[in-house]
């Protein structure tokens, strides 16, 4: 299961920020921190005064904000790509069809993989919604995905709160036009606001996630 953690800090309510880091659901613990300390890093240089703000890398998802946003449905469309055409492929297409329906069926999972034959797909919720809701949100994604993308041979569709990707050659195997976005960042920047204390509260967050982990 992904590491999921959420933090509401402050003394009053103009100091509230509400905070939440999530990695995908095959990570080791130790993968996860570093991930997760590079995307607070990363959001320190692109959102330097902001309110709020969300980074997703190809590990993990870190989201802050003043208002809360925690439990929330959000089915917006903040990134989608799509690989190079393959044509009408029949045999890859209704592979890519059955991944897309795996990842869209009602598993009860959070986070989700599949493959067929040469194609591969992964799926994940930020876990801050319910089950049902993280099932709404991957079959809007999962069928944004197949619509946009058509004939592609890859592709991903992140929407607010989930997000559906697949690869028909697998995900190492994409550098070729994948533009060099290696770390597949994706940013959302909001207001204005101080945002040193929202990286110290998330590397606190991360060090009690490390110092629980160690002490098991």
């Amino acid at each position: 299961m992904a590491d999921a953690h959420n933090q509401v800090p402050g003394s009053a309510q103009s100091d509230i920020v509400y905070g939440l880091f999530q990695c995908r659901g095959d990570l080791r613990t130790s993968d996860c921190r570093d991930c997760v300390a590079h995307a607070v890093s990363r959001l320190g240089i692109i959102c330097p005064e902001s309110t709020g703000g969300a980074i997703q890398l190809d590990g993990c998802f870190v989201k802050y904000d003043s208002a809360s946003f925690l439990g929330v449905e959000d089915k917006t469309e903040v990134f989608k790509k799509c690989g190079s055409s393959i044509a009408y492929n029949s045999d890859i297409l209704t592979r890519r069809d059955a991944v897309l329906a795996y990842m869209a069926s009602g598993n009860g999972q959070y986070f989700r993989v599949s493959g067929s034959g040469s194609v591969q797909g992964v799926a994940q919720c930020v876990q801050d919604l319910s089950l049902s809701e993280c099932q709404d949100c991957l079959t809007e994604a999962s069928a944004r995905l197949k619509s946009d993308c058509g004939a592609t041979a890859w592709g991903d569709m992140f929407l607010g709160k989930c997000y559906v990707r697949y690869s028909e050659r697998g995900f190492h195997s994409r550098s070729d036009d994948d533009d060099g976005d290696v770390d597949k960042t994706l940013a959302i920047i909001i207001g204005i606001i101080a945002g040193v204390a929202v990286i110290i509260v998330f590397l606190s967050m991360l060090s009690r996630l490390c110092d629980r982990k160690g002490g098991k």
